[in-house]
């Protein structure tokens, strides 16, 4: 009798789990046929790995909260327990739409897809000599990937640091929206009149991008961002879809979206110093790595810059704002780790200082709500794009011409994981180094030149150390011009990459690795360079010939 029993319960139990999980998979299934995805929480798993499995928006009180596509969940509801299906935390509050670009700029309310464009418009027409637009990429519904710059010379390249802002790419995450076009209007209309701004755009190249992801942030069309997702127009994570250092180039198992495309392309174009991408559900900054345990070269430096930023948006903020994990700061990785993020890819592939910047806990909040996050982080704001001229800056020239080179920066015994820099170009060889207090040995090499060692460079927090310093041309090697330096993402499955320069002037090549470390060099056979022999990933090609030749490079 008792074994009966026992079955008894047991098939009891089992029909009630199989009940359950029913009724969770046809909820989970309403959300995905509506929205494309689905949020949930669930307990933190034994298998870490299963959390790379799904787009992780939050860990707290050893409860995971994450957002998924129906790939994503199907692959990992039989492996986590507890799960629970919640409603987005974007869908909190209705949000309350600008009739007008007046009612835009009062900053209590959401624009419309056409408002925001016409808006981004409006800046350049009221101010052509301080501010120009870019439109980098076009998202898979159509819709613009918009940037401003602003500069006093905004249509030179000067040899001043490149700083961005971007927001929202995850669509449904849209406070730093809207502060991203308040400051645009802020820089804009105070520059002239307050010192501070002044100086910032006299001596910084400042981009900002509000809207990364338009496809998800005006996922039930242009007129409304109440159904605001996550994910892009394909349902898939843009925080997921970088090339990552760890992972390779693809972590996430999906292939590269538009908006990672044209911003794996609109980096390779230009030499940022320094950036942030603001995100929400938290109120933190988070910094680098995502995906690697071990700490940044410059670690001591991420958490100056971010202790700066939280402490004063304490300060000003509300009693509570601002202090999410260690007092307003975390590791990423110490946090949860995350591979493929936008954050990772701009420090190891391109040598930035990125920070991701969560600014609010409600993802969408209440419109009513925006200029209180304004008043609480302008401060910050303005002076996190400060620290972009404090470190070690100068140009690097040709020691007998004064010509400016493209140059490779070291610190010794301090880089690691591409925290090493390069000049911005061979235009105007300025350099950037942002550093923490200390004294540093910087080594500089340029090919066809005699590297040369600077030793005892003292730094100071909150200032910038000036240091020009000239080549020796290396009389031994060859007499070549130099080209410049072209990023290119070789397709995984091709042995080569051709190019197409004005003639056959090119004689060989130099391939270098995202340390700057050579991993090749050859002559070039019919326009061509072998590439069978490296890993994946993301390379530099320097060319040398006769003349300075412009070329593109064709992915084959």
């Amino acid at each position: 009798m008792r074994s009966f029993l026992t079955i008894l319960v047991f098939l009891s139990s089992f029909c009630l789990l199989s009940a359950q999980k029913d009724i969770l998979i046809k909820k989970a299934d309403l959300e995905l046929s509506a929205r494309g995805e689905v949020y949930f929480s669930f307990d933190y798993p034994t298998e870490k790995s299963l959390l790379k499995k799904v787009s992780v928006d939050k860990v707290k009180e050893g409860k995971v909260f994450a957002f998924a596509n129906r790939k994503e969940f199907e692959s990992i509801i039989n492996y986590i327990n507890n799960i629970e299906i919640l409603s987005s935390p974007s869908l909190k509050f209705e949000p309350k739409m600008a009739g007008s670009l007046k009612d835009i700029q009062t900053w209590n309310y959401y624009p419309t897809y056409g408002q925001y464009t016409a808006l981004m418009d409006s800046f350049v027409n009221a101010h052509p000599e301080l501010c120009s637009k870019e439109v980098f990429g076009t998202t898979e519904n159509g819709r613009s990937l918009i940037i401003l710059k602003i500069s006093d010379n905004v249509g030179t390249k000067e040899a001043e640091p490149e700083f961005l802002y971007t927001s929202s790419m995850h669509g449904d995450e849209l406070t730093g929206a809207i502060l991203m076009l308040r400051l645009i209007d802020y820089l804009l209309t105070n520059y002239g009149t307050d010192p501070e701004v002044t100086e910032l755009v006299n001596n910084t190249e400042i981009w900002i991008n509000p809207l990364a992801n338009p496809d998800g942030t005006y996922f039930l069309g242009n007129n409304t961002v109440a159904g605001a997702i996550r994910y892009n127009g394909n349902f898939v994570d843009l925080n997921r879809n970088f090339p990552d250092p760890q992972d390779g180039d693809n972590p996430d198992g999906n292939s590269w979206q538009p908006e990672t495309i044209a911003w794996m392309q609109f980096m390779s174009d230009h030499n940022f110093v320094m950036s942030a991408n603001f995100h929400g559900g938290a109120e933190l900054m988070n910094y680098p790595w995502d995906t690697y345990a071990q700490l940044h070269a410059d670690d001591d430096w991420m958490q100056l810059v971010s202790h700066e930023f939280a402490d004063t948006a304490q300060f000003y903020g509300p009693a509570g704002y601002f202090d999410d994990e260690n007092d307003g700061i975390t590791n990423g990785n110490a946090w949860y780790e995350i591979d493929g993020g936008r954050q990772d890819f701009s420090n190891y592939f391109h040598h930035c200082r990125e920070i991701c910047i969560e600014i609010s806990a409600d993802k969408k909040p209440s419109a009513s709500e925006l200029s209180g996050f304004w008043d609480a982080n302008f401060r910050s704001l303005i002076n996190y794009i400060k620290q972009v001229q404090y470190g070690v800056h100068g140009i690097v020239t040709d020691s007998l011409t004064g010509q400016p080179l493209k140059a490779f920066i070291e610190v010794l015994q301090h880089d690691l994981d591409s925290s090493q820099i390069y000049t911005a170009d061979s235009t105007n060889g300025n350099y950037h180094r942002l550093i923490k207090a200390g004294t540093y040995d910087f080594r500089y090499s340029s090919p066809g030149y005699i590297t040369k060692t600077v030793t005892d460079v003292t730094t100071y927090d909150y200032e910038m150390t000036v240091l020009d310093v000239q080549l020796v041309r290396d009389l031994s090697a060859s007499e070549y011009t130099i080209n410049e330096l072209y990023n290119f993402y070789p397709n995984p499955s091709a042995g080569f990459v051709n190019i197409s320069p004005a003639d056959n002037s090119f004689s060989t090549y130099i391939i270098y690795d995202n340390s700057g470390k050579i991993v090749s060099t050859g002559e070039f056979q019919n326009n061509t360079i072998g590439i069978s022999m490296l890993a994946k990933g993301i390379y530099t090609i320097e060319v040398i010939g006769k003349l300075p030749y412009r070329f593109n490079i064709i992915k084959e």
